[in-house]
């Protein structure tokens, strides 16, 4: 089977080529690949598939073979790759399992938009908010030092969250209109390098007077743009770099 690895601000995917519908979805050989010992490694695998009347659909799986939620980075991804297959010039539309998203390519930076969010819940003092993925966004101090496997594994492992599972952002406000994000993500189980719908959960509690923020993640530089209406947030964008690392063959 063919294989092509991308990266987005170091969140990395495997990803299919499955219009032929050949690939075998099956749980344990999802995991299979993405492991980073006895596979090809990655944080989730995307499927790119025919659709009747948009220019394809994403699936996505996370690495521990489930694939329940969207990804804003790996949606980034599969865009530089319909792009890469000549699926379209500059603007696509695609659905993914939250829905229809518009992206376009600009100078090679990918600009994907998000669903709209309708309202952001408290959890005492931290934040609850679904942006194609439940996050749950803590605000800290010194964020460099913050122990984040140790702190995110806890929160997603609590009595609230356990079940659904959550994936759990720590941010450290740099600016106004700027912010450090660091995840940790369900069904990776682990701190990723960058979380795209995560980074766009984080910056939206900011989205006031700025509608864009500037984000900072291990993996690189992102931009979310959003314009709040009351509670709700709608024309969330979020932009940044996806690039294929290499391609490959492997046996199943």
């Amino acid at each position: 089977m063919d294989f092509y690895k991308y990266q987005a601000t170091g969140n990395d995917f495997v990803i299919i080529d499955n219009r032929d519908q050949q690939f075998l979805k099956d749980e344990k050989i999802i995991e299979k690949l993405c492991d980073r010992r006895f596979g090809i490694g990655g944080d989730g695998l995307i499927l790119l598939e025919n659709h009747e009347t948009l220019d394809f659909k994403m699936v996505y799986y996370n690495s521990d073979g489930k694939g329940e939620s969207m990804c804003g980075n790996g949606g980034r991804c599969i865009v530089a790759f319909a792009h890469f297959l000549d699926l379209f010039e500059d603007k696509t539309t695609f659905e993914a399992i939250d829905g229809i998203h518009e992206a376009e390519i600009i100078n090679g930076t990918i600009k994907l938009k998000m669903i709209d969010v309708q309202e952001i819940y408290t959890d005492n003092d931290d934040f609850v908010i679904n942006t194609g993925s439940p996050h749950y966004i803590k605000f800290v101090e010194d964020l460099q030092h913050y122990k984040v496997y140790a702190e995110g594994n806890k929160i997603r492992n609590s009595a609230t969250y356990i079940k659904e599972g959550i994936n759990v952002n720590f941010v450290e406000i740099l600016a106004s209109d700027s912010i450090y994000v660091r995840t940790y993500e369900r069904g990776v189980e682990n701190e990723t390098y960058s979380c795209g719908t995560g980074v766009t959960a984080a910056a939206l509690p900011l989205i006031n007077e700025n509608k864009k923020i500037k984000v900072k993640t291990i993996g690189g530089n992102l931009n979310v743009y959003a314009e709040k209406n009351g509670k709700s947030f709608t024309n969330i964008w979020l932009e940044g770099p996806a690039k294929q690392v290499f391609k490959g063959k492997i046996s199943i």
